[in-house]
């Protein structure tokens, strides 16, 4: 006897295709969905640690900004200082000048010249006195020209006096004071604040 089959096997396997296909598929999604899901996780780490990064980086830039700012006013400080130091050490070097200048005027002031007036205009020292012929103011200028404390001395004007010295004759002198660079010379500030 012959035996036929009358099932339907063409649907079957058709049907038994379609499954495969649809598990592949599915399968297939699924795997690009967690490949796609991987790759979305990786870059946002990444993302997150570079944003960590750049937080970082940002937070040291403020540090070294106001590390800056501070370093900034303490050379403004030192600055200050410098130039209070300069001004002490002047003053220390100078503080005996006023009585070095009149010792010196003294001992240089021919006889025959009176000074009335004596001006001191920082480095600039500015005479008015009598005197009792021009001869005397020339040979006072030379005087103050050999002195060590004085230099360049300058006739302003020379003129008749009037009223009760009639006879004198009344002049103007400028003349520059020598002072020492305080840069090169020995400091004598030395002793302020330290003496035993």
């Amino acid at each position: 006897m012959i035996r036929i089959n009358l099932l339907p096997h063409r649907e079957q396997k058709r049907l038994a295709r379609q499954r495969r296909f649809v598990s592949v598929l599915v399968f297939s999604v699924i795997a690009a969905a967690g490949i796609v899901t991987l790759g979305y996780l990786f870059l946002a780490a990444k993302l997150e640690a570079q944003n960590q990064r750049n937080e970082f980086l940002r937070a040291e830039n403020l540090k070294l900004d106001q590390q800056i700012a501070e370093i900034e006013k303490l050379k403004a400080d030192k600055q200050a200082m410098l130039e209070k130091k300069t001004i002490v050490e002047r003053l220390q070097s100078n503080r005996t000048e006023a009585v070095r200048l009149m010792d010196e005027l003294t001992k240089k002031t021919p006889e025959g010249i009176y000074l009335k007036d004596v001006k001191q205009a920082d480095a600039k020292l500015v005479m008015v006195g009598l005197t009792q012929s021009n001869a005397r103011v020339s040979g006072f200028m030379q005087n103050l020209t050999e002195s060590p404390l004085f230099e360049q001395p300058t006739l302003v004007e020379v003129k008749a006096s009037t009223g009760a010295s009639a006879n004198l004759s009344e002049f103007t002198l400028e003349v520059s004071l020598s002072r020492p660079d305080p840069a090169n010379a020995s400091s004598p500030a030395k002793g302020i604040g330290g003496r035993k």
